[in-house]
């Protein structure tokens, strides 16, 4: 095992930038491709719906359920799953989270009941669960806090990016896949979109090291200067012991904050192409491509704001400004009827404020937990503030279901964004993340 004192460490701030960005340049693409293919196995149903109620003769409630309930398997075995990677390693179960939940997702094709789709679904939360929080956890072994901000936000910019690549892909499957091989465009959609998960986990488990003293191509002196930068770091976070977390208010706070972010975050996700249809536009690849234009914006976004983050140490209000920007982009989105042009601004506005939100959101909980603290502590705030994925769309589902319109449910969305910004800006001290 490597000794982190066996050298000296006498190096100056560019040839630590260096090395850092070595790194970044050794694991960032792969760990942006696989988000990329994650949530775009997650929410490819959102583009399937458009086909797949009428084909099986589904309702909206139905369909809000069963996209949501997806979070429930997620919520149970998140935190368990966690633990795992911070003891068996990321290579090995990273791998194995991808092709389980590439399987499943693939077998979503073939659902023909809602209990069918519920399980599937289900299921599918169970397999990619750790998936998220533990590429999050995976960067504490890599990066310091002041470094990580900009890692997190690249990673998190594959959300915009499946959207851009997922959006028209999904709907030309649809639109021209119809009926080869006997399936719908709807089936060839999720058996065609989970292939490159399956490739990509065997990628990861023939190229990720677990550690820093695992990796085989940096020097000893490298990587004492990477461990060191860590180790002043965590000097100053609360290491603490699982149960510490689980009794921890400032944890729960945390949780509350992300499911506000996550109601809107899952709103887009899973109705962006209905509340474009509902302004009358019926292709699928049409609205494929016109879910470019928030996605683009949101990808623009994501990546300034990290970069400002983390050249002035401010967190809080990157965070609870955007979470205000989205909240506003889904009033407009309720209020703007049958205009095409004002629901696309609505969802740049929603989509670019809250793919913005999350990436910095991830900095306050990391400025404040490490070691194994941090395994359960990201664990659990992800798995409780991504309860949201179930709650976001089994509401807008059911209060359209019952009033034939989504207004009413962006309404809840906007204000569940709101609170988390003011929970933010209250409760969450400036010293405690500004780092």
């Amino acid at each position: 095992m490597y000794d982190s004192t066996s050298l000296p460490a006498s190096i100056d701030t560019d040839d630590a930038d260096s090395i850092f960005r070595r790194v970044a340049l050794r694991f960032m693409p792969l760990l942006f491709v696989g988000y990329v293919v994650a949530y775009l196995d997650r929410v490819n149903v959102g583009f399937a719906k458009l086909q797949m109620l009428n084909s099986l003769h589904l309702s909206e409630a139905v369909y809000g359920l069963g996209a949501g309930l997806f979070f429930v398997g997620y919520f149970f075995f998140e935190v368990p799953s966690n633990l795992l990677l911070h003891r068996i390693g990321a290579r090995r179960w990273i791998a194995r989270i991808m092709i389980t939940w590439a399987v499943l997702s693939m077998a979503t094709a073939w659902v023909s009941t809602p209990l069918q789709f519920y399980t599937v679904r289900f299921l599918l939360g169970v397999a990619e669960a750790g998936f998220f929080p533990g590429m999050v956890l995976y960067l504490t072994y890599w990066f310091p806090s002041h470094r990580r901000g900009k890692m997190v936000a690249l990673l998190m910019a594959g959300n915009p990016v499946s959207g851009l690549v997922g959006g028209p892909a999904s709907g030309w499957i649809m639109h021209s896949m119809s009926g080869v091989g006997g399936l719908d465009g709807w089936q060839w959609l999720f058996i065609i979109e989970a292939l490159p998960s399956i490739v990509l986990g065997i990628v990861i488990l023939k190229h990720l090291d677990d550690r820093v003293a695992d990796a085989a191509w940096l020097s000893e002196r490298e990587k004492r200067v990477i461990l060191d930068e860590i180790a002043a770091d965590t000097a100053t976070q609360t290491h603490g012991s699982v149960r510490a977390v689980f009794t921890s208010g400032r944890v729960y706070l945390m949780c509350l904050i992300l499911f506000g972010i996550v109601m809107g975050s899952y709103a887009i996700g899973f109705w962006q192409p209905t509340i474009l249809r509902s302004t009358g536009i019926e292709d699928a690849f049409i609205i494929g491509l016109l879910t470019m234009i928030p996605y683009s914006v949101a990808l623009v976004a994501m990546i300034v704001a990290g970069k400002h983050a983390d050249r002035t140490r401010e967190r809080r209000w990157h965070v609870a400004l955007p979470a205000l920007v989205a909240g506003s982009g889904f009033v407009l989105c309720a209020l703007s009827g049958a205009s095409s042009a004002l629901s696309v601004a609505g969802l740049t506005l929603a989509t670019a404020g809250v793919i913005t939100a999350l990436p910095m959101f991830w900095a306050l909980p990391t400025a404040f937990l490490s070691g194994t603290g941090a395994a359960a502590g990201i664990a659990l705030i992800n798995c409780t503030g991504n309860l949201a994925g179930f709650i976001s769309p089994a509401v807008i589902g059911w209060l359209k279901t019952v009033t034939h319109s989504l207004s009413s449910g962006l309404f809840v969305v906007a204000a569940s964004l709101a609170l988390s910004a003011l929970l933010i800006l209250l409760f969450v001290p400036a010293k405690l993340v500004n780092k």
